[in-house]
C-alpha cells in the first residue's frame, strides 16, 4: 500500500501551529504523488493549502476510536502529535493522570490531591489483571506483587522523572498498597513502620525548589521483604547522594531540608526552648532562598507528624525514643547556629572568630565543644610536613568556606545516621523469602548552571535507561518467539558510548579522582585535561564555543552543559583535620561518634566494589586517600543495577515523546468483531475466524509486509489500522448513502403514488358531476319523486312492524328481568337482615369478652404490685428483725455459741418432722391400718425424745466449752459495741414503722382474696347458664340425630378413630406401626376406585416417599393430606349433586358445634380451676399443719434457754399471729370452691349420653377431612364447608385458652407469693421447709457423664447433608431445648449452665472449624436462631408467651432466667450471620464484573477495541468466562441452601439485600475504574443485566427485601452512560435523576465515556462543567469508591415454633438413644 493512500479524502492530518503547538486539520482532496500541496480544511472551516514535500508529509491523525486510549501502544500512529494530544484528551478532558506507554506506567502530576488514593480503591485493584482496570500506580503495584507471590521471583518498581513530576509521591502510594494488601498476622505492625519512614526520609531529604515544593534531593531504593505468607516483616533503604551543598547555599525562592523549618516553627515550645531556635528568617542556612513558608503547608503540624513516626519506630527500636530525638534535634540546631557565626577579616591574609560571638557559644554548648578550639581552627589551618607543622592563618572566604563545609559534614553524618537507624527499626529476625524494591531516583536534570549533583544524577540516569532498553526489546522480543513472529534483531538506541565516556578507562570520573589525588589539582586543570583527550575525539563530548570554564555530554535526552566550578572540592568532600578533632573530642556523645576513626559508613556498600563497564577501568591508587564521592556513587551505582537485573522491573516514569515506530496488535477475536463489516459473504460462510482474517488481510493489503499472522495475534506496522480504519468508515458511509437512498427513494415514491390517488380521486368526482348534469331532465326528476315516495311508505311499513315487534320482545325480557332482580334484592335483603341479627350477638360477646379481658388484666395488675409492695415489706420486717437478733446477741455474747448449737438442733427437728410428714402422709393413704399408723408416730415420738435428750445432752457439753471463750469474745466485741448502738436504734424505729405497713398489707390481701371469692362465683353462674343452654339444646340434638342417618358411616369411623387415638395417646412406639398399616389400607382403597396410574403421576415423588417411608408418623401424615389434595379435584366433579341435601345439615351442625365449644371450653375452665384450688389448697393445709408441730418443737427448746430464746420466740408468735389469719381466710375460700365444683361435676354427669352425643357430632365433620373413607362426596362437602367454621372455632378456642392461661397464672403467682410468705415465717423460726417437686412433659432426661456425648452426636458431628430434608427446621435447636428444661426441672443450676457453655462451645468449635463450609454455616446460623426463639418462646415473659399454645404455655422454664445466655447465643448467631456472608461474598465476587461488565447479555451489541501491550503483558491468563447465568445460579445457590437449612425468611431476606448491594458495589467500581466501560452500549448491557436480577427477586418472592434498592446507584450509572448529554437541560436531568450517586462518581462517569465507534461523541467539558456546577450544592460524600465491605445491620426476628415439645421424635441417626423422654 502506497503512502499516498493514507492521505485521502475525510482523512485528519496534524499540522504544525505557533500557538497551539498542533493543530488538527482534514484533507479536503484526495494526495497524489507529485503535489506541491494538500488542501485542508480547518476546525473552524477555513480551507488551507499546505505545500509539502514527498518526503515530509504531515503526520496523520488517529481515528477517533483510539483517542484517549490507556495505552499509547494501541494508537495507529504514535508520534509526537498523537501522544500528546491523547494524554491531553486524558488528562484536561477526562481527568486521567495515569496512562500506559508499554510495560511503562506514564504518571502526570495534577498538584492537587485527587479522590483516587483510598482503601476502597486498593481493594478494587486488588487481584485484577493489570489490563482489565484504568491505568494506576496500584495496577503496577498490584502487577509486582502479583509476580512475587506466582513466580517467587523479586521485583522493581523504578519511579524515575522530572523533577516535580511526582516520583516521591508515586513510591510512596505503591508503598501504601503493598502495606495495605500484605498486612502481617501478628501484632507488630511491620508495615506500618514500613510507612511510617517516609515521612522521616521526606523531613531530612526533601526541600522545596523552583519545580517542586517536596523535592527529594536524594535517591532512594526501599527493599521490602515478605515471607513465604507474603506477608511484610520488614524493610531495607538504601540511599544515593545526598546533596549536601543545600545545607549551606539554596537559589532563589527554594528552601533548606524541611526539617530545619520545622524545628524553627516549634522553637517556642517548651521542649525545644533550650535549643535556643528562633524563627527561620534569623538563620543564614534558612533564608538564602528570600522565601521561608511554602503555601498550604503547616511546618509545625508536620514537625509532630515527624515525631510521631519517630515514635511509631521507637516501638520496635530504642533509637527513637524521645531523648534520642532530642539529640537528633540538638545536632540540627548546631548546624543553624554555626551557620550564623560571624567571621571578620584581620588584614589581607587573616581572618577571626570572636569568642564572644552568641552563636557560636550556642553551636558549642549543644554539641559539647571547646569554644576557643572552635574559633580558633574555624580561622586557621594545619600543615603537617615531613620536617615540620605549620599553622596557616585562612581569609575570610576559606573561613567561610570550612565553616560550610564543617556544616555539611556534619549534617551528612546525621542523615546516614537517620538511615541506619531506620534500617534497624525495620529489620527483622526471620529469613526474607522474597522483596520488592522501589525506586525512587531522580530523574534527567538540566539547569542554567549545572554542577557536579547535576552530573552524578545525569550518569545515574544514564543507566537506568540503559537497563530499560535491555528489558523492553527483550519483552518484545519474547512475545513475537511466543507468536512465531520471524524477527531479526533490533537495532536501538545505545547509550554505552556515553557510560563509557563517563566511567572508562581515562573516563571523566576517573580524571576527576586523579586531579583529586594531587596536592595542587584545580577545576581547570581537569577541565584542560579532558579538552585534550575527548575534544574531536569523542563524538559525544564538546567544548562550549563561548566558555572556557564548561563542558558539554550528549546525554539520551539533551545535551547538558557543566560548569567545572566546584567539581574537585565536592568530588573531595573534606574537612580540616583539626576541626575532625575538635568534633571527635566532643562530650556529646552522638557528635564525637560521627567522627570516630571508624565511623559510621555513610554508604551501606563497601568501597571495595569494582564496576564493569564495556572497556576496561584501570582502578586509581586509593592507598594513600580516602574514597572519593564520585567514586562511592559508582559503586552504590554497580550494586543497584545489579539488584535491578536481579529483579523483575516495572517503570513508573514521565518520557518525551519520540519517533519509534512500535507494533500495533489485534488479536483475531477482536480484528473480526471490528472489521466483519468489510468481509464478503464468501469469506463469512467460512468456519474457522482465524483464516477469515488471513484471506480480508489478504485481500485489503496487498503488501504482506505490513503484517505478521502470529498464534493468537495480528502484527501490523504503523499506519495499517488507521488505513483500515478508513476502508471500514468508508464502506460505513457508503452503506448509509445506500440506506439513504433506498429511503429517500421509498418517500418519494409514497408522495408520488399519494398524490397520484388524490389526483384521480379529483377526476372521478369531476368526471361523476359532469355526467350527473348531462343526464338530469323534467321527466327524469318526476320518476325519481315517484319512486321515493314509494320507497318512503314500504319501508315505513316495514320499520313498524320490526318496532311492534321488537317492543313486545323487550317488555317481556324486562318483566322477566325486573322480576329476578327483585327476587335477588329480596333474598339479599333478607341475608343481610339475618346478618345484623348475628353481627349485634357476635359484637356484643366480643365486647363482653374484650370487658373481661381488660377487668383481669387490671386486677392481675393489681394483685402483683399488692403483692409485691407485701413481700417487700416483710423482707423490710425481716431486716429490722435480724437487727434485733444482733442487738440481743451483742448484750449476751456468751449465748452465741448457744444459739448456733439450737440451730443445728432445729435442722435435725427439721428432718425429723419430714419423716413424720412422710408418715402421716402413708397413714391417709391407708386408712384401714390406723392403729399400725399410731403406733409408727409413737415409735417415732419416741425417737425424737430421745434425739432430744441427745441434743440437750450436747448442748450443755457445748456450752460448757462456749463459756470459756466468752471472756475472749466480750472483749473482741467491746469496741464494737458503742457503733453498733447507734444501727440498732435506727433499726428499732425502722422496725416499727415496717410493722405497721406489714399489716395494712396483709388487709390489702385479704380484700384481694375477697375479690378472688367474688370472681369464682361468677364463673359458676356462667357454668350454670351453660347447663341450662345444654338443656334447651337437647331437642335440637334429637332432631339432628334424625337428620344424621346419612352420616351414620362416618360416626361408626370416628369411633374407630377415636379409639385408635386413646391408643396411640397410652401406647405410642406400639401404635405407630398401626396407624402407618391403618392409613396405608385406606389410601389403598382411595387409589383403587380411580385410575392408580393417573393418580400416582400427579403425585410428586417427594410424596411418595412420604407415604413409604419408615420414618415418624408425622410425616407419613403429611404424605396422606398431600394425596388428599390430589383426589380433590376427582370429588370436585360429583360434589354439585350433593349440595342441596347436605346444605341444611351443615347449618345446624355449624350452630350446635359453637354451642357444644363454648360448653365444653366453660366445663373444662371450670375443673382445671377447681382442680389447681383443690392441689393450692392441699398444699397450704399440709404445710400449715407442719407450722405447729415445729413451733412446739422449737418452743421445747426454747425454754431452756434464757433472756435470747424467750425474745426470739416472741417475735416469731407475733408475725405468726398476723399471718395465720389470711392463710386460714383463704383455706376456707378454696373449701368453698371445692364444693362449688363438686356441685358443677355432679351436675356435668347427669347428661352423660347427650355430652357424648354431641362430642361425637362436633368430631365427626373434623375426622371426616382428615381421613376420607368410603364417602367421597359427602366428605368433600362437609371439608369445604368445615374448614372456614373450623378456623373460626379454633381462633374462639384460642382465646378461652389464653383466658385460661391467665387465670392459671394468676394462681401461680399467688402460690408463689404465698410461699414467699411461708419462707419468710421459716426464715424468722430458723425452719426451711422442703420444696415440691413437679413433673413435666417435653423434656429430655440425660445424665451428667453423657452431657459430652450428647454435645459430639448432636453438634460437633452432625453433617447437615441428609438431616435437613427429614427433620423439622431447627430440630437440634429443640433437642437441645428439651435437655434445657430438664435442667431447669431439676432446680440444678450447675448443670444447666455447663449445658448452655458446653453447647455454646460446641456451636462456636464447629462454625469455626468449617468457617468456609457454607452448608455448615447456613445450618448451623439456622439452628442457634431456632434455639434462641425457644429460649424466648418458653421464658415465661408476656410479649413472647402470646404467641404460644396453652400446652405450650405449661412448657416454659420455672426456675432460671436465661436472659444472660440468650444475649450470648445473639451474639454468636451475628458472629455465624458475618462469617456466613464472607462467604458467599468471597464466592460471588470473582464473578460479579466478568459477568455484569464484561459478558454481552446483548449479543453484538458491544464493539471491541484494541487492548495495547498491558492486556498482552498481564500475569494472569483467564480461562474461566463467567456470565450472567452464573452469577444467577450461585445466588440461586445461596438461596436454595439457606431455605433447605430452615432459615428465617426474614434473615434470608437480610442476606440477599447483602449481596446484592455487593453486586452493585463491586460493580459501580469496576465501571469507575475502567474508561473502557463506560459507554452507551455498556449501560444498555448493564440495565439488561440489572433487570435479569429483578426478575430472580421475583421469582424467588424476595422484593421486600430492599435488595432491589441497593441496586440503584448502578442503575443510575446506566442510564447515565445512555442519557443525552449535550444541552442544559441534559445537565439538569442529570443532576435530579442522580441522587444514588455522588456528585465524585457523576462527574467520574462523564469524564470516562468513551464512543465505542465514529457515530457517538464524546461528553464536552463545557458539559462536564455544568453538571459540576449544579451538583455542588449537594452535601454528599467525596468517596469515589463505594464501601464493599460494608455491612447491613442484622435483626434476627422472634418466630415462635409451632411444633409441640412433647410431639418431637429423635431420629435414629442422631445417635442420641441415651436420652430419654419424659
Amino acid at each position: 500500500m502506497a503512502v499516498a493512500e493514507l492521505y485521502a479524502q475525510y482523512n485528519r492530518v496534524w499540522i504544525p501551529d505557533p500557538e497551539e503547538v498542533w493543530k488538527s486539520a482534514e484533507i479536503a482532496k484526495d494526495y497524489r504523488e507529485g503535489d506541491r500541496v494538500l488542501r485542508l480544511l480547518l476546525e473552524d472551516g477555513t480551507e488551507l493549502e499546505y505545500p509539502v514535500d514527498p518526503g515530509s508529509l504531515p503526520p496523520l491523525r488517529n481515528p477517533d476510536i483510539l483517542v484517549g486510549e490507556n495505552d499509547l501502544t494501541a494508537l495507529s500512529y504514535l508520534h509526537e502529535p498523537a501522544v500528546l494530544h491523547n494524554l491531553r484528551i486524558r488528562f484536561a478532558e477526562s481527568k486521567l493522570i495515569y496512562t500506559y506507554s508499554g510495560i511503562i506506567l506514564v504518571a502526570m502530576n495534577p498538584y492537587k490531591q485527587l479522590p483516587i488514593y483510598g482503601d476502597a480503591i486498593i481493594h478494587a485493584y486488588s487481584g485484577q489483571n493489570m489490563g482489565d482496570m484504568d491505568p494506576h500506580i496500584f495496577a503496577v503495584a498490584e502487577e509486582a506483587y502479583k509476580q512475587m507471590a506466582r513466580n517467587n521471583r523479586n521485583q522493581s518498581i523504578i519511579v524515575s522523572g522530572e523533577s516535580g513530576a511526582g516520583k516521591t509521591v508515586s513510591a510512596r502510594y505503591a508503598m501504601r498498597y503493598f502495606a495495605t494488601v500484605s498486612k502481617s498476622s501478628n501484632n507488630a505492625h511491620v508495615e506500618d513502620k514500613v510507612l511510617a519512614s517516609n515521612p522521616i526520609t521526606e523531613a531530612v531529604g526533601n526541600a522545596k525548589t523552583t519545580r517542586n515544593d517536596n523535592s527529594s534531593r536524594f535517591g532512594k531504593y526501599t527493599e521490602i521483604s515478605f515471607d513465604e505468607r507474603n506477608q511484610i516483616i520488614g524493610a531495607n533503604m538504601r540511599t544515593y547522594l545526598l546533596e549536601k551543598s543545600r545545607v549551606v547555599f539554596q537559589s532563589e525562592n527554594e528552601r533548606n531540608y524541611h526539617i530545619f523549618y520545622q524545628l524553627c516553627a516549634s522553637a517556642q515550645q517548651s521542649e525545644f526552648k533550650h535549643l535556643k531556635l528562633g524563627s527561620a528568617e534569623e538563620f543564614n542556612y534558612t533564608r538564602m532562598g528570600g522565601n521561608t513558608v511554602i503555601e498550604g503547608v503547616n511546618d509545625r503540624a508536620d514537625m509532630v507528624e515527624t515525631q510521631k513516626t519517630f515514635a511509631l519506630l521507637g516501638k520496635r527500636h530504642q533509637g527513637f525514643k524521645k531523648d534520642f530525638q532530642m539529640d537528633i534535634f540538638k545536632i540540627l540546631a548546631a548546624i543553624l547556629h554555626l551557620g550564623n557565626v560571624q567571621v571578620t577579616t584581620v588584614g589581607n591574609e587573616r581572618s577571626s572568630v570572636s569568642e564572644d560571638d552568641s552563636h557560636l557559644k550556642v553551636f558549642c554548648e549543644l554539641l559539647g565543644l571547646e569554644t576557643s578550639k572552635v574559633a580558633q581552627w574555624l580561622c586557621n589551618r594545619k600543615i603537617v610536613t615531613s620536617s615540620e607543622t605549620v599553622v596557616k592563618p585562612m581569609t575570610r572566604p576559606q573561613a567561610i568556606n570550612a565553616r560550610d563545609a564543617l556544616a555539611k559534614k556534619i549534617y551528612a553524618h546525621l542523615f546516614d545516621f537517620i538511615v541506619e537507624q531506620i534500617n534497624q527499626a525495620l529489620h527483622f529476625s526471620g529469613k526474607q523469602h522474597t522483596f520488592i524494591g522501589v525506586l525512587d531516583i531522580y530523574g534527567f536534570e538540566t539547569f542554567d548552571v549545572n554542577s557536579f549533583e547535576q552530573f552524578c544524577i545525569n550518569y545515574a540516569n544514564e543507566k537506568l535507561q540503559q537497563q530499560f532498553n535491555l528489558h523492553v526489546f527483550k519483552l518484545e522480543q519474547e512475545e513475537y518467539m511466543k507468536e512465531d513472529i520471524p524477527w531479526t534483531l533490533i537495532d536501538f538506541y545505545d547509550n554505552q558510548p556515553v557510560i563509557d565516556l563517563i566511567e572508562a578507562k581515562m573516563g571523566i570520573l576517573e580524571l576527576l579522582d586523579e586531579e583529586c589525588l594531587l596536592p595542587h589539582g584545580t577545576d581547570e586543570n581537569w577541565l584542560q585535561k579532558l579538552y585534550n583527550n575527548f575534544v574531536n575525539k569523542n563524538s559525544l563530548f564538546e567544548k562550549p564555543r563561548m566558555s572556557n570554564s564548561s563542558f558539554i555530554i550528549q546525554h539520551f535526552a539533551d545535551k547538558v552543559e557543566y560548569q567545572c566550578e566546584g567539581f574537585l572540592e565536592k568530588n573531595r568532600d573534606t574537612v580540616y583535620d583539626m576541626l575532625v578533632e575538635i568534633l571527635r573530642a566532643s562530650k556529646f556523645h552522638l557528635c564525637a561518634a560521627f567522627f570516630q576513626e571508624s565511623p559510621v559508613p555513610s554508604s551501606p556498600f563497601g568501597a571495595m566494589i569494582t564496576v564493569k563497564s564495556a572497556k576496561q577501568v584501570i582502578k586509581p591508587n586509593t592507598k594513600h586517600f580516602r574514597t572519593t564521592v564520585g567514586n562511592k556513587f559508582r559503586s552504590s551505582l554497580y550494586l543497584l543495577m545489579e539488584t535491578l537485573n536481579a529483579t523483575t522491573p516495572h517503570y513508573v516514569r514521565c518520557i518525551k515523546p519520540n519517533d519509534e515506530k512500535m507494533p500495533f496488535e489485534w488479536t483475531y477475536l477482536e480484528f473480526y468483531s471490528r472489521y466483519g463489516i468489510l468481509m464478503t459473504q464468501q469469506e463469512l460462510s467460512l468456519s474457522d475466524k482465524k483464516e477469515v482474517c488471513k484471506v480480508v488481510l489478504h485481500r485489503l493489503i496487498q503488501d504482506s509486509n505490513q503484517y505478521q499472522f502470529g498464534r493468537t495475534k495480528i502484527f501490523f506496522r504503523a499506519g495499517q489500522v488507521a488505513y483500515l480504519e478508513k476502508l471500514r468508515l468508508d464502506k460505513l458511509r457508503q452503506d448509509c448513502i445506500m440506506i439513504q437512498k433506498h429511503v429517500r427513494g421509498w418517500l418519494q415514491r409514497r408522495r408520488f403514488l399519494r398524490e397520484r390517488q388524490a389526483a384521480l380521486t379529483i377526476q372521478r368526482y369531476f368526471r361523476g358531476q359532469q355526467t350527473v348534469r348531462k343526464a338530469i331532465t323534467a321527466t327524469a326528476l318526476k320518476e325519481a319523486w315517484a319512486a321515493i315516495i314509494l320507497q318512503k311508505y314500504c319501508r315505513g311499513y316495514l320499520v313498524r312492524n320490526l318496532y311492534q315487534l321488537i317492543r313486545v320482545a323487550t317488555i317481556t325480557i324486562q318483566a322477566h328481568t325486573r322480576g329476578f332482580l327483585a327476587r335477588r334484592r329480596y333474598r339479599k335483603l333478607l341475608q343481610e337482615h339475618k346478618a345484623v341479627i348475628l353481627q349485634k350477638y357476635a359484637r356484643a360477646w366480643l365486647a363482653r369478652r374484650r370487658f373481661q379481658n381488660i377487668r383481669r388484666f387490671v386486677l392481675n395488675i393489681q394483685l402483683t404490685y399488692r403483692v409485691q409492695r407485701l413481700q417487700k415489706k416483710l423482707e423490710d420486717q425481716n431486716r429490722e428483725n435480724h437487727g434485733l437478733v444482733e442487738k440481743l446477741t451483742s448484750l449476751a455474747a456468751l449465748r452465741v455459741g448457744d444459739l448456733e448449737k439450737v440451730q443445728k438442733l432445729e435442722a435435725e427437728l427439721e428432718k425429723a418432722a419430714t419423716h413424720r410428714h412422710n408418715y402421716e402422709e402413708k397413714g391417709r393413704r391407708y386408712r384401714d391400718t390406723v392403729e399400725e399408723r399410731l403406733s409408727k408416730l409413737q415409735k417415732h415420738n419416741a425417737e425424737l425424745e430421745l434425739q432430744r435428750e441427745r441434743a440437750e445432752q450436747m448442748l450443755q457439753e457445748k456450752s460448757e466449752e462456749l463459756k470459756e471463750k466468752m471472756d475472749k469474745l466480750t472483749r473482741q466485741l467491746f469496741d464494737d459495741v458503742q457503733k453498733e448502738e447507734q444501727q440498732r436504734l435506727v433499726l428499732e424505729k425502722g422496725f416499727e414503722l415496717k410493722t405497721q405497713a406489714y399489716e395494712k398489707q396483709i388487709e390489702s390481701l385479704r380484700e384481694e382474696i375477697k375479690a378472688l371469692k367474688d370472681e369464682r362465683s361468677q364463673l359458676h353462674r356462667q357454668l350454670e347458664e351453660g347447663q341450662v343452654t345444654s338443656d334447651s339444646l337437647k331437642g335440637e340434638v334429637a332432631r339432628l340425630s334424625k337428620q344424621a342417618k346419612t352420616i351414620s358411616e362416618f360416626e361408626k369411623e370416628i369411633e374407630l378413630l377415636q379409639a385408635q387415638k386413646i391408643d396411640v395417646e397410652k401406647h405410642v412406639q406400639s401404635q405407630k406401626r398401626e396407624m402407618r398399616e391403618r392409613m396405608s389400607e385406606v389410601t389403598k382403597q382411595l387409589l383403587e376406585s380411580y385410575d392408580i396410574e393417573d393418580v400416582r403421576s400427579r403425585l410428586s415423588v417427594e410424596d411418595l416417599e412420604h407415604l413409604n417411608e419408615d420414618g415418624e408418623l408425622w410425616f407419613a401424615y403429611e404424605g396422606l393430606k398431600k394425596a388428599t389434595r390430589v383426589l380433590e379435584s376427582h370429588f370436585q366433579s360429583q360434589k354439585d349433586c350433593y349440595e342441596k341435601e347436605i346444605e341444611g345439615l351443615n347449618f345446624k351442625v355449624v350452630h350446635l358445634s359453637q354451642e357444644i365449644n363454648h360448653l365444653q371450653k366453660l366445663f373444662r375452665e371450670e375443673t382445671d380451676i377447681n382442680e389447681s384450688i383443690r392441689h393450692e389448697v392441699t398444699r397450704l393445709t399440709s404445710e400449715n399443719m407442719m407450722i405447729p408441730d415445729f413451733k412446739q418443737q422449737i418452743s421445747e427448746l426454747e425454754r431452756q434457754k434464757q433472756d435470747l430464746e424467750s425474745r426470739l420466740k416472741e417475735q416469731a408468735e407475733k408475725m405468726e399471729g398476723k399471718l395465720e389469719e389470711p392463710f386460714s381466710h383463704l383455706n376456707r375460700i378454696r373449701e368453698e370452691e371445692r364444693m362449688q365444683g363438686r356441685t358443677v361435676e355432679a351436675q356435668s354427669e347427669m347428661h352423660p349420653e347427650e355430652k357424648e352425643r354431641l362430642v361425637g357430632t362436633i368430631q365427626e365433620p373434623h375426622e371426616v377431612i382428615r381421613f376420607p373413607k368410603k364417602q367421597p362426596e359427602a366428605e368433600e362437602e362437609v371439608e369445604s364447608i368445615l374448614q372456614q367454621e373450623a378456623s373460626r372455632l379454633s381462633l374462639e378456642k384460642r382465646d378461652l385458652e389464653e383466658e385460661l392461661d391467665m387465670k392459671d397464672r394468676m394462681i401461680r403467682r399467688l402460690q408463689d407469693q404465698v410461699k414467699t410468705l411461708t419462707k419468710t415465717i421459716e426464715k424468722a423460726n430458723h425452719v426451711h421447709l422442703p420444696s415440691g417437686s413437679r413433673e413435666y412433659l417435653g423434656m429430655l432426661e440425660y445424665k451428667k457423664e453423657d452431657e459430652g456425648k450428647l454435645i459430639q452426636n448432636l453438634i460437633l458431628d452432625l453433617k447437615p447433608r441428609g438431616v435437613v430434608v427429614n427433620m423439622i427446621p431447627g430440630l437440634p435447636a429443640h433437642i437441645l431445648f428439651m435437655c434445657v428444661r430438664y435442667a431447669d426441672s431439676l432446680n440444678d443450676a450447675n448443670m444447666l449452665k455447663s449445658l448452655m457453655n458446653s453447647a455454646i462451645n460446641g456451636i462456636k468449635h464447629v462454625v469455626k472449624e468449617h468457617f468456609e463450609d457454607l452448608e455448615m454455616l447456613s445450618f448451623w446460623l439456622s439452628n442457634t436462631c431456632h434455639f434462641l426463639n425457644c429460649l424466648k418462646q418458653y421464658s415465661g415473659e408476656e410479649e413472647f408467651m402470646k404467641y404460644n399454645s396453652p400446652q405450650q404455655n405449661k412448657n416454659c422454664l420455672n426456675n432460671f432466667d436465661l436472659t444472660e445466655y440468650r444475649q450470648i447465643l445473639s451474639d454468636v448467631a451475628i458472629r455465624i450471620y458475618h462469617q456466613f456472608i464472607i462467604v458467599m461474598e468471597n464466592n460471588l465476587q470473582p464473578i460479579i464484573v466478568p459477568g455484569m461488565l464484561e459478558y454481552e447479555s446483548l449479543q453484538g451489541i458491544s464493539g471491541l477495541k484494541p487492548t495495547g501491550f498491558r492486556k498482552r503483558s498481564s500475569s494472569i491468563d483467564d480461562t474461566d468466562a463467567y456470565t450472567m447465568t452464573s452469577i444467577l445460579q450461585q445466588l440461586s445457590y445461596f438461596y436454595s441452601t439457606m431455605c433447605q437449612n430452615g432459615l428465617d425468611p426474614e434473615i434470608v431476606r437480610q442476606a440477599v439485600k447483602q449481596l446484592f448491594y455487593l453486586v452493585g458495589a463491586v460493580t459501580l467500581n469496576s465501571l469507575l475504574l475502567r474508561k473502557d466501560m463506560c459507554s452507551c452500549r455498556k449501560g444498555m448491557q448493564i440495565r439488561c443485566n440489572i433487570s435479569f436480577l429483578e426478575e430472580w427477586l421475583k421469582d424467588k418472592n424476595v422484593q421486600s427485601s430492599l435488595a432491589k434498592e441497593t441496586l440503584e446507584p448502578l442503575s443510575q450509572a446506566a442510564w447515565l452512560l445512555q442519557v443525552k448529554k449535550t444541552t442544559d437541560s441534559d445537565a439538569k436531568e442529570i443532576a435530579q435523576c442522580c441522587t444514588s450517586l455522588s456528585a465524585v462518581q457523576i462527574i467520574k462517569i462523564l469524564n470516562s465515556y468513551t464512543p465505542i465507534d465514529d457515530f457517538e461523541k464524546r461528553v464536552n467539558p463545557s458539559f462536564v462543567r455544568k453538571v459540576q456546577a449544579l451538583l455542588n450544592n449537594r452535601g454528599d460524600s467525596s468517596q469515589l469508591m463505594l464501601d464493599t465491605k460494608y455491612l447491613f445491620q442484622v435483626t434476627f426476628p422472634f418466630t415462635a415454633s409451632p411444633h409441640a415439645l412433647e410431639m418431637t421424635q429423635i431420629p435414629s441417626s442422631f445417635k442420641l438413644g441415651f436420652l430419654r423422654r419424659l
